[in-house]
């Protein structure tokens, strides 16, 4: 049995913020996370792929951002069960009992989710024959931009993924973005990029298009692709990327008895807390007017979430809000050196 202050569900940016929120006040935090890596969505889908709209970062990858965020709870020595989901949360008392997959049992004050969109899986191909491709030839998410390099790379979607990688291998690949529609639905700035690098000969663009076929035997060799018009055309290429949106499933979540809408979470925004007192949901998992799935709206959320759960696990004491630049406990607890 784990006793701890706050038990956080999910080792993404957001749940690796909590960690330094929770820190930085005094208390202590185990993660766990049902993925066998820290870094949540961030480093199982797109590691390499550029995010832009981090405060004071122009440019960082999910990997980066991951590294970065590691780095800066170090003093807090908070411990990671990963590969674990979990499984049952029960009320004993004021504290949470929660059990895991591997029958790990942790006893807590407060609870934090900020797992993300739940458990998910990409949406695929549904053209017979591509299972023999998977993880060879055809990948639903880029783990490593290099393994691509100086190869023919086809592109399905016309979502933000599938623009914005267009646009990232290009610089080093000859990349074909097919698209079923001749309109993409990712972001307007997005599609003007990759629209102005197709004047420019930088790669190709297929609308509207899906595909047909697949060609190869052991590696693939080529694909045809076929217009809402029955025209039909064959690519040769070495990988196909396809980016098609994920399939979100909440597992166990589902059944600890909070209020659902619409496989999302919905919270009150002056703490982030559920229906459920002492269980609070941070990041892409909550829901509430006017919410943004960015990261960073979910670093806010998780500092909020973090003053809450002070309040559970130290009821006999007043939290006093104080910035870590004039405050010396905060300061000891971040290992920063006193000055003589």
């Amino acid at each position: 049995m784990i006793k701890t202050d706050v038990l956080i569900i999910g080792a993404g940016p957001v749940g690796l913020f909590a960690v330094h929120q929770l820190g930085i006040i005094g208390l202590k935090a185990e993660v766990v996370d049902n993925l066998d890596k820290i870094g949540g969505q961030c480093i199982e889908l797109y590691p390499d792929k550029p995010i832009y709209d981090i405060p004071a970062i122009p440019e960082c990858t999910g990997e980066s951002l991951t590294k970065s965020l590691l780095e800066q709870i170090k003093p807090f020595k908070a411990n990671f069960h990963l590969n674990e989901r979990v499984q049952s949360v029960t009320k004993e008392g004021n504290n949470w009992k929660v059990t895991t997959s591997k029958e790990k049992i942790f006893i807590s004050s407060s609870i934090i989710i900020a797992g993300g969109v739940g458990s998910f899986e990409p949406r695929k191909f549904l053209i017979k024959g591509t299972e023999k491709f998977e993880d060879k030839s055809i990948f639903y998410s880029v783990k490593n931009k290099n393994f691509f390099k100086n190869k023919k790379v086809c592109i399905f979607g016309g979502g933000d993924s599938a623009l914005d990688w267009a646009t990232e291998l290009s610089k080093t690949s000859e990349v074909v973005l097919i698209h079923r529609r001749n309109e993409f639905r990712g972001a307007e700035h997005s599609a003007e990029i990759v629209k102005k690098l197709e004047k420019e000969g930088k790669l190709k663009i297929k609308t509207p298009f899906q595909m047909n076929s697949l060609e190869g035997q052991d590696k693939l060799d080529s694909i045809t692709i076929k217009s809402e018009d029955g025209k039909i055309e064959k690519i040769a290429t070495d990988y196909v990327l396809g980016f098609f949106g994920l399939i979100m499933k909440l597992g166990p979540i589902a059944e600890w008895g909070l209020n659902l809408e619409k496989k999302a979470i919905p919270v009150n925004t002056e703490n982030f807390e559920t229906n459920k007192k002492g269980i609070f949901a941070i990041g892409d998992i909550c829901t509430y007017p006017g919410k943004l799935k960015l990261i960073l709206s979910g670093f806010h959320e998780g500092a909020l979430a973090a003053r809450a759960c002070f309040k559970l696990a130290k009821p006999d004491e007043t939290y006093r809000f104080e910035y870590t630049t004039t405050s010396k406990s905060m300061q000891e607890r971040l290992g920063v050196k006193k000055s003589d």
